[in-house]
């Protein structure tokens, strides 16, 4: 029986595998979809085991929340093409809805979660068999409080859930899911900040401001020797800015003794206090921009803080929780 061109889209639609392996099921099932659909998956499991080591770094993640309990679900693939077939959102939707019915523990837990005749990592191996993509459910997270609010974002690869007290207005509640997900803050506020955390931008943010002090000096420096600082901000700018002309090489030879002597002198004579206060400063806006409560609310044209939307209406937000598959 001839395969068509129509034929083998459809097939392709419904399957998400690739064009040559639905044309070649479709020629040795004689155009019969269900049998061509079987041997797309039984050949397709193979080949996904093969590409277990393969980046699956596209895919979906839903977000479901209803009264006091929500839940977010991620499932990987290798491209956008089967992220977006409707037999792939289904599943992950399916997955979705178990897990909010069942509420596991923990991601291993959800894998090990019946659904019908199969586990969760089954579907997903069974659709991976289907496609030839290396598939890989990846996120779960769940969120429990007195009130939880769900979002997601347009093109399924970002979901954010807010807990609130019961009594809060929906609509506030849902704004701050959604500035959750925008803005990505890595905890409520300052308090809830790890300790550790802390201490690593501290960290950075003390060798930052010793080492703007340096170039600062350094800058000085070669402004002092009458020599612009963009000239000489690197042994390779030197010579490539003395081979144009713009410097002599006396010029040069005194851009590259300031550069070899002034940071160790700089350095052995920093302001500790200064150093201190400088990335205590920079650890504050730090946890200024990354807390929710002490960002701008985007919602707000006035760039009112979330903190200021939350206490004006009366809304306490109790936790959050938020899933991405795209790069930050």
């Amino acid at each position: 029986m001839a395969v068509t061109l129509a034929d083998i889209k459809k097939l392709r639609d419904i399957t998400g595998a690739g064009m040559m392996d639905v044309k070649k099921a479709l020629e040795e099932a004689n155009g019969d979809f269900e049998v061509a659909k079987d041997l797309l998956r039984k050949r397709g499991q193979a080949i996904a085991a093969k590409r277990s080591e393969r980046e699956a770094s596209e895919g979906c993640v839903f977000a479901k929340a209803e009264g006091g309990f929500g839940v977010i679900v991620g499932v990987k693939c290798e491209t956008d093409f089967v992220a977006k077939n409707a037999d792939f959102i289904g599943m992950v939707k399916l997955i979705l809805d178990a897990a909010f019915d069942n509420r596991p523990a923990d991601l291993e837990a959800l894998k090990a979660l019946k659904i019908g005749d199969f586990t969760a990592q089954d579907l997903v191996t069974e659709r991976s068999g289907v496609t030839g993509e290396k598939m890989e459910l990846s996120d779960y997270t769940y969120l429990e409080g007195e009130k939880v609010d769900a979002y997601n974002h347009l093109g399924n690869k970002l979901s954010a859930l807010v807990a609130a007290n019961a009594d809060a207005d929906q609509e506030t509640v849902h704004g701050i899911t959604m500035q959750v997900a925008a803005m990505a803050p890595i905890a409520l506020d300052a308090d809830h900040v790890a300790a550790e955390v802390k201490e690593k931008e501290l960290a950075v943010a003390i060798e930052k401001t010793k080492q703007d002090e340096i170039n600062k000096a350094v800058e000085n420096a070669l402004r002092k020797a009458g020599l612009n600082p963009a000239h000489c901000d690197s042994d390779d700018h030197i010579a490539s800015n003395t081979a144009k002309g713009w410097l002599t090489e006396e010029q040069a030879q005194t851009a590259r003794d300031i550069r070899a002597k002034v940071p160790a002198e700089a350095e052995a004579n920093l302001n500790q206090k200064k150093i201190e206060m400088i990335a205590q400063g920079r650890l504050g806006k730090f946890l200024k921009e990354s807390t929710l409560v002490e960002q701008a609310y985007i919602m707000s044209e006035s760039k009112e803080l979330v903190k200021d939307i939350l206490k004006k209406q009366n809304v306490t937000i109790t936790d959050f929780r938020r899933v991405t598959l795209n790069q930050e």
